[in-house]
């Protein structure tokens, strides 16, 4: 009596049956201002003994940093003071710069304000020429709306939200192109929490890119990559694909490797299904053998009809299997392709089996001698399969999921 070979079939087969900065700083302790304890004379040396030494002065860097955080914790702009910048930008008193967007429109500003804001503007401002005492920058390339809103940000930190939202890629591009971080974050969370859509994401993807936003610019690859079919059709990929064919092939070879890794994916969700239905059928085996389960069972214990139905869900699907092995005609390895499993069950069996001499199970003792003849291909697969079981009852046992390699 031979066993089946294990070929590649067999996974398949067994599945079917079964703010602002500040500058703190910390005056010193005068040293003499420090009351000091006179020296001891020796006659009061046992109660100068008494007196524990004071402790040693805090250290002043960690002092300072403290008190920095706790600073910075409570302070808050009071609101009269933002708006008071507010009104200042919005009235352009004393405006002594003019800023020049597209249509021709004037936007006033004062030189102080932008400089101190942002490093690019001062040297722009500085290098634009005075007349009648009046400095004249251009930002061209976007709506006027936006620079009106992205200035009045430089004055109060303050911003309408409906005109962020609507100009959120707009003021993207300036805070990266005028360095004004703050208003940076703030733009790529308004798109990041709500107005990332299929017909935007290949834009956006790009300005993320060109304003070395790689958050921003990772989950709109994820946009892509899990809405692929929607996004490709949509013309701003028609564009990109034209205008950007290196982007659109890099989309690509995410959406194959994102594909590659599902399917993966996949492939070992079945094979732990697999894994854990074997260990299944392995506790099954034992119980019809051992025990004994409706009609089946050991030789020596006759069931009645009204024995109880067991707990083991792969009970049933065995009971049939070996049902059909013990009346199959043609029971040799390689013929019914039902008996080819059951051998296989059988040996698997034999090879988790720690008493084959006490074993009730069939053929137990006989495969265990048996393995001593098997080539070393055979039996590195059987025990990579046996390692596999047995990781399944593992974590089976703890209510885990197995992790296949």
């Amino acid at each position: 009596m031979a066993s089946a070979d294990l070929d590649s079939s067999w996974l398949s087969a067994a599945s079917e049956s079964v703010g602002g900065y500040f500058n703190i700083h910390m005056v010193e302790v005068n040293s003499g201002n420090v009351l000091c304890l006179p020296e001891s004379t020796t006659a009061s040396v046992s109660y100068s003994n008494t007196i524990p030494k004071p402790p040693p002065f805090p250290d002043k860097t960690l002092l300072r940093a403290n008190n920095s955080k706790k600073i910075s914790a409570c302070f808050s702009v009071p609101k009269e003071i933002r708006d008071t910048w507010d009104r200042l930008f919005t009235e352009g008193y004393g405006a002594d710069v003019y800023i020049i967007t597209d249509g021709n429109s004037y936007i006033p500003a004062h030189f102080n304000v932008l400089s101190c804001v942002s490093p690019v503007l001062r040297n722009l401002l500085e290098q634009s020429k005075v007349k009648n005492g009046i400095r004249y920058i251009k930002i061209r390339g976007v709506p006027s709306e936006a620079v009106y809103a992205f200035t009045q940000y430089l004055y109060s930190s303050c911003f309408e939200e409906e005109k962020m939202k609507k100009f959120a890629l707009h003021l993207l591009v300036l805070s990266h192109a005028y360095s004004i971080p703050s208003l940076k974050r703030i733009s790529q969370r308004l798109l990041e929490r709500g107005l990332l859509s299929k017909e935007n994401v290949i834009d956006v993807l790009q300005l993320a890119r060109n304003c070395d936003a790689p958050r921003l610019s990772f989950i709109c690859v994820r946009m892509v990559v899990n809405d692929f079919k929607s996004i490709s059709s949509t013309e701003g990929w028609k564009v990109m694909k034209r205008a950007n064919p290196a982007l659109e092939q890099e989309l690509l070879e995410f959406v194959v490797e994102a594909d590659t890794r599902k399917t993966e994916r996949a492939r070992k969700m079945e094979e732990k299904k697999v894994y854990s239905q074997l260990y299944e059928a392995m506790e099954a085996l034992l119980h019809i053998c051992k025990d004994g389960c409706r009609t089946i069972g050991p030789r020596d214990k006759v069931l009645k009809g009204t024995h109880v139905r067991c707990n083991f869900p792969a009970c049933k699907g065995l009971e049939n299997l070996v049902r059909h092995f013990s009346n199959c005609k043609t029971r040799v390895p390689g013929g019914c392709v039902h008996c080819k499993r059951m051998w296989q069950l059988l040996e698997l069996h034999s090879r988790l089996c720690n008493e084959p001499d006490s074993c009730k199970v069939p053929l137990c003792r006989h495969f265990k001698d048996k393995m001593q003849q098997q080539t070393k291909k055979d039996e590195v697969r059987w025990k990579l399969l046996v390692a596999k079981v047995v990781a399944a009852k593992f974590h089976s046992q703890l209510g885990m999921p197995v992790l296949l390699q």
